[in-house]
Formats: C-alpha cells, structure tokens, sequence
C-alpha cells in the first residue's frame, strides 16, 4: 500500500469542451489517486467512452437532473467501499451538487457549491444550500470520527473566504462569492463544524494562491484571481498534508478550463 495519498480537484467548466482543450491529456499524467471533478455539465452517456470509464480509474458520475448544467464526479484508482450521491436533500440531491465515495479510513467528496447572484432567486438557493450543507458537514465528520475515519471535501465552494483570497477584494465585497454572510458561513465550517482549509494551513501568509481565473480581459496574465477551490479535511487528514499546490498553466492559451487544479499530498505513514 502506498504510504502517500495525493487527490485533486479541478472544476472543468464543462467537461465535454474540456476534454478537447487538454483535461484528458492532465489525466493520463497525473499522479492523483482520487480526482474530485466540478461542473461537468454532461451526462455519464454524453461522454466519450475513454472520458466516461477511463483505463485505471473507478468512476462515480453525479449529473443534474437540470440538463447541461452542473454535475460533478469521483475518479479514484482503488476501487471505492461505498459511494452515494447527495447529502439526503429533497432540494438538492438531484441537482448534481454532492457526491462521495468511502476508501479504507477516508471519504472523499466532490461539492460544487452554488454560486449565487446578489438581489436574485440565485442567491436565495444557494442560502438554503449553505443552510442544508453545513448541517451536512457536521454529521459527516460525526459519523466519520465515529467509524474512525477521516473525511477531505473537495471542490469549486465559490466562495473567497478572506481578502487574500481575491485579488480584488475591495470591489467584489458586495458581490456573490464575497459577502460578508457567505464568509462568515465559511468560517463557521472551520471553527462550528471543524473542518482544516489544507491549502491555507501550508500556504499561510501568501495572497491567494489562486484558483479561478475569469476569462474576460486579462485576468489570468494579470493573476486577477479569486481562490474558491478547496480541500476541507478533518484535522487528523490535514495534520497529514505535506504540499498543495495549484496547477496554473503556464500561458492562457494552454487552459483547459477557467479553473485550476488544486492537488494535495498526505503522508499515511
């Protein structure tokens, strides 16, 4: 067995547009033993065979009953002990939001939380998310602890939880991904539910790094970029990370999705 655990997660920005821009290429090289995968937009039947079971890896597919809209996935080498979709919401389940897989002494999650619209039906939904979820991290981490295992959730939460968080914070403060009630919530999974922010725990004093880049203008040469992927572990885990990284690609042109991959590394021994 090996001694490292290493898992990515990367929001695809529509996985059938991505697989022709290089996300399959990323795949065959990575060195992931779990990839947590976000807005796939597709249905399982929708995708290429080699893209939907690819050699080497056990999939579990989350699609939105909502055609062509979010959707999220778990690709993992060793074949999972259980798995489930949703978090047990009437609203949410089918929505392609939530799903997770258990390996032995871990779950590991995909979330792509909603991202919300100041003064819209957006934003309303994705406060009932946020409502429903964190009582859902809270059982998780119950449950978990009381099986003796640990629990990592990966994914696209939109949400910049501080200023270094954002490169321009002081003009998105009263916008959807940086309200003050939507920070505050993702401070009350670190301190109410007791989640560990791996990325934040190595990377401490540092703006960003970022994981989301728009793509109007300039803002991925600028690095104008808001940090809203992340790798939420409990504290045994995350006492285990050695490095997180974020894959930026190197020009623009060499993207394949808006987001980034966030890769992390845990020792097991």
């Amino acid at each position: 067995m090996s001694t490292t655990l290493t898992v990515s997660t990367a929001n695809v920005n529509g996985l059938r547009a991505a697989t022709g821009k290089g996300y399959v290429e990323w795949l065959a090289t990575t060195e992931a033993d779990v990839v947590c995968l976000q807005e796939v937009r597709a249905e399982p039947a929708q995708l290429a065979a080699h893209v939907r079971d690819p050699e080497g890896w056990h999939t579990l597919w989350a699609p939105s009953a909502a055609k062509g809209r979010a959707g999220v996935a778990v690709l993992s080498r060793a074949e999972p002990q259980a798995q489930r979709i949703g978090f047990g919401s009437t609203e949410f389940d089918a929505t392609g939001r939530y799903a997770e897989i258990d390996l032995p002494g871990l779950t590991v999650a995909s979330l792509y939380l909603p991202s919300g619209e100041v003064g819209t039906p957006r934003q309303d939904e994705k406060e009932r998310f946020l409502a429903e979820f964190l009582d859902h991290l809270k059982t998780l981490r119950q449950r978990a602890a009381d099986d003796g295992r640990e629990v990592l959730v990966c994914g696209d939460w939109n949400i910049a939880h501080h200023e270094v968080d954002l490169k321009n914070w002081k003009t998105n403060q009263k916008n959807a991904g940086f309200l003050p009630e939507e920070r505050a919530w993702l401070t009350r999974v670190l301190d109410e539910a007791g989640y560990v922010d791996v990325v934040r725990r190595l990377h401490p004093d540092v703006a960003g790094p970022y994981s989301w880049w728009s793509y109007r203008g300039r803002a991925f040469d600028n690095d104008a970029g808001w940090r809203i992927d992340y790798q939420m572990a409990t504290p045994g885990l995350a006492a285990r990370a050695v490095s997180a990284t974020v894959e930026r690609a190197a020009t623009h042109p060499e993207r394949w999705s808006d987001h980034a991959p966030v890769t992390a590394v845990f020792n097991l021994e």
